[in-house]
């Protein structure tokens, strides 16, 4: 099999530590991932290694650490065996030792549960638990403890019937805890003591792609795993190319299990701060705010890693094009998350692009594209291409009831004047504007036709309001009034109108 068929691997750095042999025991801690090589029984040296420590730990003081399992012989007939631990310093010199004593031969496991040692006795099936934060007996250097509880068995699990053989009548199989082969590892850690290697096991996800047809069930996998966003914007990318096309049916089920996880982490957003503002924070110590993990894709991650590059692609059918974005945004209105403006943007210039001013007519009579400020501003930049739009403009800015001097500021900015100049009488503000403010952009644009347009749009609105074209002091023309006159000529100004 070549390298992409393989889905489980072992991490490329692992830890190394000295090989099991007659003077060297390897112990594992679960709670910290800790390799334990013993030597001599710790008499010559104990050296302790992790996923995340390369080099020997130093020991905090006050750390206690499951160490081995000794067997003793106390009298001629009876035997038993010992846990020790070591409290260390931070130096690494042993300052007490603490021996769990059990009447008992066999095998052992050991476990570290909720600063519990629990001690698991093969031969008998039974385990039992210290407590080595209680006192114990001290006999002057060693310090002796007894099991807190009689010895138990674990409760029994039955391990359940899953794929074809659930439909039958097949009783739940029993597991089998203390077996000879029973290993108590953390989930993700694979060891080998005789070669004297601790790997952490990973799961490749590219190579599960192409193992999951099934788009559903692929993103029910990947939706699962840490380390799965950028593999989730593959496959998205990958079911709109063209040589692996999914059907719509297919891409609406993919954005919406995109959907379900990011409305839950809004959700948890949401909730979190509410409580906050309530001050339940001081209150409850437990409140944390979500984790966002890997699995929350937003609606910049699906617009930036795949929808923009989509609609770029020539050799696509305009019409599916049109399609995928619409869908993304029915899944987004389906889990009452609101859209944001750039992908309505991404529509509307789709359809342009297209010359689909019909279909965009449409989607902004019947609000299938939602009301925003930058859309309605894109809309009278498109002015010029599809006169309509200047009135679905209008009509759209006067639902959102929106401050109209952003709207102007933004047109103007573009050199877009005689909108601006357009939009701002559409909604009667036109007595109230400043003429340097349109006067300044017209002068910008370099187009002296433009100029006087607006130049005489002024001095007839000084007329009606003053019974005067000329501009009074305070509004600062006296600039635009010198250029009028070096291009057009004294005569060109407006006389007065007397009646």
């Amino acid at each position: 099999m070549g390298e992409e068929d393989y889905y489980l691997e072992l991490c490329e750095r692992p830890v190394q530590f000295e090989k099991a042999n007659p003077v060297n025991c390897v112990f594992f801690d679960e709670a910290n991932k800790q390799v334990f090589a013993v030597r001599s029984g710790g008499a010559t040296g104990v050296v302790v290694k992790g996923p995340d420590d390369r080099n020997p730990i130093s020991f905090r003081y006050g750390q206690l650490y499951v160490l081995f399992l000794r067997h003793h012989s106390r009298t001629s007939n009876s035997t038993g065996a010992e846990v020790v631990l070591y409290h260390l310093p931070r130096e690494g010199a042993c300052k007490k030792m603490h021996i769990l004593k059990l009447n008992r031969t066999g095998k052992f496991a050991l476990n570290v549960v909720d600063n519990l040692v629990v001690v698991h006795h093969q031969d008998t099936e039974t385990s039992v638990i210290f407590d080595i934060k209680l006192r114990g007996e001290f006999d002057g250097s060693v310090t002796f403890h007894h099991p807190v509880l009689p010895a138990r068995s674990i409760q029994p699990y039955q391990i359940p019937i899953t794929g074809p053989a659930a439909v039958t009548s097949q009783s739940p199989v029993p597991c089998k805890l203390y077996s000879s082969s029973w290993i108590v590892f953390q989930p993700d850690i694979i060891i080998s003591a005789s070669q004297g290697y601790l790997w952490n096991l990973q799961v490749k996800l590219e190579p599960i792609v192409n193992l999951l047809p099934d788009k559903g069930r692929l993103m029910d996998f990947l939706l699962q795993r840490k380390e799965c966003k950028m593999v989730i914007l593959s496959v998205c990318s990958q079911m709109l190319s063209e040589s692996d096309r999914a059907s719509l049916p297919v891409i609406a089920t993919v954005f919406d299990k995109l959907n379900h996880e990011y409305k839950k982490y809004l959700d948890a957003e949401q909730s979190y701060a509410m409580a906050v503002e309530a001050g339940q924070s001081r209150s409850s110590p437990l409140l944390k705010r979500p984790v966002r993990t890997q699995a929350v894709l937003d609606q910049s991650d699906v617009y930036t890693h795949v929808l923009s590059a989509f609609v770029e692609k020539k050799e696509m059918p305009h019409k599916f094009v049109i399609a995928v974005l619409m869908e993304y945004i029915r899944s987004l209105n389906q889990f009452q998350i609101a859209v944001q403006h750039y992908l309505h943007e991404l529509v509307i210039k789709t359809l342009v692009q297209h010359n689909l001013f019909y279909m965009l007519h449409q989607f902004l009579q019947y609000h299938v594209l939602s009301d925003s400020k930058p859309l309605a501003c894109l809309l009278l930049s498109l002015e010029s291409f599809y006169p309509p739009a200047h009135q679905l403009s209008l009509d759209m800015l006067k639902r959102l009831s929106t401050a109209n001097d952003e709207i102007v500021e933004v047109l103007l900015s573009k050199h877009q004047v005689l909108a601006a100049l357009r939009f701002i009488r559409g909604i009667g503000g036109h007595d109230n504007i400043s003429a340097r403010k349109f006067l300044d952009a017209a002068k910008q644009t370099e187009d002296n036709m433009l100029f006087y347009t607006i130049f005489r749009f002024f001095e007839q609105r000084n007329q009606r309001l003053r019974g005067s074209p000329n501009f009074t002091p305070g509004e600062h023309c006296e600039e635009h009034v010198a250029f009028f006159k070096q291009i057009f000529g004294d005569q060109a100004l407006m006389r007065p109108t007397t009646f």
